[in-house]
């Protein structure tokens, strides 16, 4: 992300946008285009663009306290700020910002392993892709360990270059693909009779988490031009673009590929369509084009989110090791994440890391709606479009807690046994500052 650069510089919109862009586009997409069209099929695009208004709504939050309190610590700053007397409040939302963070962090790795290794003998073999994917976020935990500036010079690069390759990529494959416009307006009539306005939603709503990583651009408030202007126009020109982008990406992929091979190949689906449209030369722009906005994605995350582990273990909420710093670097903050993120990897499937990104961001943006409502007047927040976020992202929350429920039971108690250690954490800090402070 372009957080790693100078921290004198100040950073205009371009760079604001490319922050929030290389936060979202860095893997969800990829990994959430097998899941959504096993379950709605040529429906996926409407989902997508649902699941992008879902993250509008809970942007609204975000750039409102953004604007209001100013503060790099973004979510749990604002959460801390808005409710000073709840410590346990503060803790709970510290920790589950944390470990949503985590989870991304596991999915964008899982996500550049399973694309990195798509054309070789390897692609099928579990144990591989979660060693490579351990791998890369050892590469990135180092490279942040070693040095701030260690990926910043080219982030900007990286994140408009994989938006140019996949864009491309795409609209060659809806114009070289087998199916056409009508046909595709047909197929999407047959599985909206097929599937339920229900499922649909279930889906934008486990698409969250593609869009997770636009609140990124507050933590570079205190680096940027006009911040008053540049909050608002970053986040949501972003989020649109995402939706573009995502939208363009799985048509391509309706087009290019057979559903039941996004289906099996739910991983790497998009490069496996590309070489078979355009040969090698199509299939391994695609892996660029992943292995890049994975790269970018999970630097930024392992950059960003480290700075927010440190400040809530010096706050009490996390152990104090983890808020030492070496030269101005959070070391062990990162080691920590990193560490947890493998964890999640070695224990965790596909869909689990997925859905339990998803509920967790959404979680945490209904808590911001919470604290946005409380605080309207002083952020001169419509009460109307607040009150529809915190509806909104409640439902898209109990949405895929039901999903998990009817069909993937052993994933929803996996979900809930993690929420409940995290909270059994979250009340031990709390307690414990509590008694330092009474």
């Amino acid at each position: 992300m372009a957080i790693h650069r100078n921290r004198n510089r100040q950073l205009g919109l371009l760079e604001l946008i490319a922050i929030a862009l290389g936060g979202m586009v860095g893997g969800g997409i990829f990994t959430i285009l097998g899941v959504a069209v096993a379950q709605i099929g040529n429906l996926t695009p409407i989902a997508i663009i649902i699941g992008g208004l879902i993250a509008s709504m809970a942007a609204y939050s975000y750039v409102k306290l953004g604007l209001y309190y100013r503060d790099e610590g973004a979510t749990y700053s604002f959460f801390k700020r808005t409710f000073p007397n709840s410590r346990f409040s503060a803790s709970v939302i510290g920790w589950f910002i944390v470990f949503g963070y985590i989870s991304t962090l596991a999915l964008y790795a899982y996500t550049f392993s399973s694309y990195a290794i798509s054309g070789t003998s390897f692609s099928d073999i579990d144990w591989i892709r979660k060693a490579i994917a351990i791998a890369v976020i050892a590469l990135f935990t180092g490279i942040n360990v070693w040095s701030v500036n260690g990926m910043g010079k080219i982030e900007d690069l990286m994140v408009y270059t994989k938006l140019l390759i996949l864009t491309a990529i795409s609209v060659v494959l809806i114009r070289n693909g087998s199916t056409d416009w009508p046909t595709f307006a047909e197929n999407m009539s047959v599985d909206f009779a097929e599937s339920s306005v229900f499922s649909i939603l279930i889906v934008a709503s486990i698409t969250f988490v593609a869009y997770e990583g636009f609140q990124l651009v507050i933590n570079a408030v205190k680096e940027m031009t006009q911040p008053e202007k540049n909050i608002p126009r970053a986040i949501y020109s972003a989020i649109v673009l995402a939706i573009i982008i995502y939208v363009v990406i799985s048509i391509a992929a309706l087009f290019a590929i057979p559903t039941e091979d996004i289906i099996k190949n739910k991983e790497f689906a998009l490069a496996a369509g590309a070489g078979d449209v355009l040969g090698s030369l199509g299939s391994n722009l695609v892996i660029l084009g992943a292995v890049l906005a994975t790269s970018s994605a999970i630097s930024g995350t392992v950059f960003g989110s480290s700075r927010q582990v440190a400040v809530i273990a010096s706050d009490g909420y996390f152990p104090s090791w983890l808020a030492v710093r070496k030269n101005k670097i959070p070391v062990y903050a990162i080691l920590g994440m990193a560490a947890m993120a493998c964890v999640l990897i070695l224990v965790g499937g596909l869909e689990l890391i997925l859905e339990f990104g998803s509920i967790t961001f959404l979680l945490v943006s209904f808590l911001m709606a919470i604290a946005n409502f409380k605080l309207r007047s002083k952020t001169q927040s419509s009460i109307w479009i607040t009150a529809s976020a915190i509806v909104g992202l409640f439902t898209g929350g109990v949405f895929i807690l039901y999903y998990e429920l009817t069909h993937q039971w052993t994933q929803m108690v996996a979900i809930v046994t993690l929420y409940l250690i995290l909270g059994i954490g979250a009340y031990i800090f709390s307690r414990r500052v509590n008694k330092q402070n009474s």
